[in-house]
């Protein structure tokens, strides 16, 4: 064995390594010193798509060899891949942008190569859940990513519903042609909220709109969504405004479907989610909403 510049070199008789290689989500000159380095040292670099990466090498000068590894090849390929690496082959795997793994192809390689005692290093870099994190103006303590939302609609709603009383901020990825319906089901289902919305990220036409979730629907009205976009949407103060000291509602389930009206939720999804947090069929929750407001 023999080390080069802190980073032990395998014999060829032993096992290879896998490095997790991020890439720039934009600007080519978001890329660390340590991932050229290791782009041009290994023997192989396994890419989401080499059209893509080879642009990126080239800028650089880098002329390693490239294989694709992506969603329709990842089985059969990943297999070669993990042959590789038990002769003793070094290889990057990088996506189109940020780290392979985050809604990319990665994770399911990264499970086997461990399993078979390949050892794995991350080499880290940019990443656009953090970059729109921290530049949404929103609390950043404490987040959850979600990676993209559905597609169809009724799979959308159900996932938001299901984060609905998330109290961290949120983090998504959606594509430009669902963007504006994405947007109409955040303001139904989890109300008018704050968000920001961020689209190309680093790269020349880079945006990002904050307001509330009305304000962000109203100017993408005129505006067409263009590029890759990042949401970042504010937990629910709502619901940890109105918990008692024992993590229990601590009005009576009328009044709280009139606090959720009036952050700008529906009706209907303010008694499936008051019924839910107070344990109450909906129908009983319906009819005492209804009561009230015939008084």
């Amino acid at each position: 064995m023999k080390y080069n510049r802190g980073e032990l070199i395998l014999a060829p008789d032993q096992k290879g390594r896998l490095y997790l290689c991020a890439t720039p989500i934009g600007n080519l000159e978001d890329i660390t010193l340590r991932a050229l380095r290791v782009l041009r040292e290994v023997d192989l670099i396994a890419a989401e798509d080499t059209r893509h990466t080879r642009k990126l090498l080239s800028h650089y000068d880098i002329h390693t060899p490239l294989t694709s590894y992506h969603e329709h090849n990842r089985k059969k390929k990943g297999e070669y891949l993990l042959e590789l690496l038990a002769t003793g082959k070094q290889i990057a795997l990088v996506s189109d942008a940020g780290m392979p793994g985050v809604s990319d192809p990665g994770s399911e390689l990264v499970i086997p190569a461990l399993e078979k005692n390949v050892k794995v290093i991350p080499v880290p870099g940019p990443s656009a859940v953090i970059t729109a994190l921290v530049i949404s103006g929103l609390p950043t303590e404490a987040f959850v990513f979600e990676g993209f939302l559905p597609s169809s609609q009724k799979a959308r709603w159900d996932k938001l519903t299901s984060l609905r009383s998330e109290q961290r901020t949120i983090v998504f990825y959606e594509a430009p042609h669902r963007l504006k319906a994405t947007l109409a089901d955040i303001r139904e289902v989890a109300g008018n909220r704050r968000m920001a919305v961020a689209r190309e990220l680093t790269k020349r036409y880079e945006e990002v709109v904050r307001g509330t979730v009305d304000e962000v629907v109203a100017y993408f009205r005129e505006k067409e969504p263009r590029g890759e976009f990042c949401l970042v949407l504010d937990g629910n103060k709502v619901v940890t405004e109105l918990l008692d000291e024992t993590n229990r509602p601590a009005l009576e389930p009328v009044e709280h479907v009139a606090i959720f009206e009036a952050e700008g939720v529906s009706m209907k999804e303010a008694i499936r989610q008051v019924a839910r947090l107070h344990r109450l069929p909906k129908k009983e929750v319906y009819r005492a909403v209804v009561m009230r407001k015939n008084k």
